[in-house]
């Protein structure tokens, strides 16, 4: 397939790496935090809550899980814990 027509389709088409691309660059960008601009990623985009852990890729999961655990919002483990 056509380079063009793979970038095409991913500028229409939501894949995981577009949107871990995109909640990095707001959370970048705004300085909030990752469950934040997930929040207001799908709010501004139409997108239901549910179906985000679909477009989730493994790192954005890790940063959130991360991110989560340090506001208490899931127990903490004996893992080590990634810094950003």
């Amino acid at each position: 397939m056509d380079k063009n027509i793979k970038d095409a389709i991913k500028d229409k088409f939501l894949c995981p790496q577009k949107f871990a691309q995109d909640i990095e660059s707001i959370v970048k960008n705004s300085k909030i935090s990752y469950i934040d601009a997930i929040v207001t990623y799908c709010e501004e985009n139409n997108i239901e809550i549910e179906s985000v852990p679909k477009l989730m890729s493994k790192p954005l999961k890790e940063k959130l899980k991360c991110e989560a655990t340090k506001l208490n919002f899931l127990k903490k483990t004996s893992r080590a814990t990634l810094k950003f």
